[in-house]
């Protein structure tokens, strides 16, 4: 049995049929209730200081975290479209780049309690990785898109530091010690 792959079953949408999968590795499981929980704990924090929310690295971060959740859920997945490219200015508001987040968790979780255990261990191309080309496993490209997200999460919370503000604490150890919490996205 490889090491990230003990498979999937059928499960509904939500992050508790993720939590409840005990055919899914329980690691991988674990990022990405972490990293739902962790990005709700950081926008609720920016969107409660006014000078975070108009902070334009954040906001800009911000983007490039969840465009690149976005892209690599599309990698992981079966590229029959296109990937839709976005800009940090593409959004209006901060509430439509927080959307924009939220649609990928309620996508990704979809995708994970769907995907068959077979898929964990299949190669696929990274394709903004050209001179050389980089193929891993889907299991690789999604611990790479949790670890990724915690890297710009941790520079934020600089940021908001610089800003005056104290970071929520969103370190996978916190989140096990506080019980699991599940995401919550508003203020």
């Amino acid at each position: 049995m490889p090491i990230f792959l003990l498979g999937l079953v059928e499960a509904g949408p939500d992050q508790a049929a993720l939590r409840h999968n005990s055919a899914m590795n329980p690691l991988l499981r674990d990022l990405y209730e972490h990293q739902s929980w962790a990005d709700a704990e950081h926008w609720r924090s920016i969107e409660a200081h006014p000078s975070a929310a108009a902070d334009e690295a954040i906001r800009k971060r911000l983007h490039h975290l969840h465009i690149v959740q976005h892209a690599f859920r599309w990698i992981v997945g079966d590229r029959r479209t296109p990937f839709t490219m976005t800009t940090p200015e593409g959004f209006a508001a901060l509430a439509d780049l927080k959307a924009y987040a939220r649609e990928y968790h309620d996508e990704i979780t979809r995708f994970l309690t769907s995907l068959p255990a077979s898929r964990f261990d299949e190669p696929i191309q990274v394709p903004w990785f050209k001179d050389p080309p980089l193929t891993i496993t889907v299991a690789e490209a999604l611990t790479q898109a949790a670890m990724h997200s915690q890297w710009h999460r941790g520079q934020n919370a600089v940021r908001l530091r610089e800003l005056g503000v104290e970071p929520p604490p969103v370190d996978l150890i916190v989140w096990y010690w506080k019980g699991r919490p599940a995401a919550a996205w508003t203020l």
